[in-house]
């Protein structure tokens, strides 16, 4: 595979105007690592690049999905080494920017052969957390797949579901199939990752930031999607952080403020695994988005890796 740069962090911390400034810089061409800007309509909730910017610098693997339809780590990786040979093919270097982590891991570490889906296993799966709740599926995962949980927030139900999923179609915990992830042969790649020392401004960020997206329009963007008749509260897309509370509070079930508030706890939690994620990597070149002077400095580190690249 042909090397690649992967620009990483947690949500809220400045990754896609970094990335922006590098491309401007650099003979780079950014491919984006997030699962829910794969999703079209999807805009405000995702702080998706706007028209203008996307014209000015194209973003590969933005826009490819409807949001009824699925999108698996499998589909990024596919996708995402199509788009690295396309782009080293025009003489310009891949600059992979997102904050999903296991798209990342999927691809720089290769991928277990998972189970496929199964609508009707994933349908029962899902009934059973409207009776119980997801705090208990999480707590028979944890019974059954100790690791798995461990990685797991009670709270994040898609990937509950696939874990309870693949141990009830196999009878082997996830944990055991992602232990048998086949590398990626030839993988080159440059780790960089934004991680705040301060973890109370990206607090601040993240409250800010969704607070942005509401007077944007969030609340009428969802409701948009709503109307959509294939569309439910239980499709991945709208399992998204922020989408799936603001949908519970359109559909009755708490009253914006609450909706705000769940959101930005669970962008917290996101924002905790995104770093968790990271701490793991010992091979990440890591930079405080806060300081000043970052764009230079990561644009001096780039320069040299890509001259040596080029000789």
């Amino acid at each position: 595979m042909l090397p690649a740069i992967c620009l990483m962090g947690p949500t809220a911390t400045g990754k896609t105007e970094l990335a922006l400034e590098l491309a401007d810089a650099l003979p780079l061409e950014i491919i984006s690592v997030d699962s829910a800007l794969v999703y079209r309509g999807m805009d405000i909730g995702t702080a998706k690049p706007d028209k203008e910017t996307l014209a000015r610098v194209p973003h590969r693997l933005i826009d490819i999905r409807d949001p009824e339809q699925t999108y698996s780590a499998g589909d990024f990786v596919r996708d995402a080494r199509a788009a690295m040979n396309e782009i080293r093919a025009a003489g310009r270097w891949p600059l992979l920017v997102g904050g999903t982590m296991m798209y990342f891991r999927s691809l720089t570490a290769g991928m277990a052969s998972l189970p496929s889906a199964d609508a009707e296993l994933r349908a029962t799966i899902d009934a059973e957390a409207v009776e119980v709740g997801w705090p208990a599926m999480h707590r028979e995962l944890s019974t059954i797949d100790p690791q798995a949980a461990a990685r797991i927030s009670e709270n994040d139900s898609q990937r509950i579901q696939r874990a309870l999923e693949v141990f009830r179609a196999s009878g082997r915990p996830l944990t055991d199939w992602l232990a048998g992830a086949a590398p990626v042969a030839g993988g080159d790649y440059l780790r960089i990752a934004l991680v705040p020392r301060d973890r109370s401004v990206l607090h601040r960020r993240i409250e800010s930031r969704f607070e942005h997206m509401l007077n944007s329009g969030f609340v009428e963007e969802v409701r948009g999607l709503m109307a959509r008749p294939a569309l439910t509260a239980a499709s991945p897309s709208m399992r998204a952080v922020g989408y799936r509370q603001l949908w519970a509070h359109l559909a009755g079930q708490c009253a914006l403020e609450e909706a705000g508030d769940r959101a930005v706890a669970a962008t917290r939690q996101l924002a905790k695994r995104q770093l968790t994620w990271l701490r793991g990597d010992s091979l990440v070149t890591v930079f405080d988005p806060l300081e000043s002077g970052i764009s230079g400095a990561i644009s001096i580190l780039l320069g040299q890796e890509l001259d040596k690249l080029a000789r």
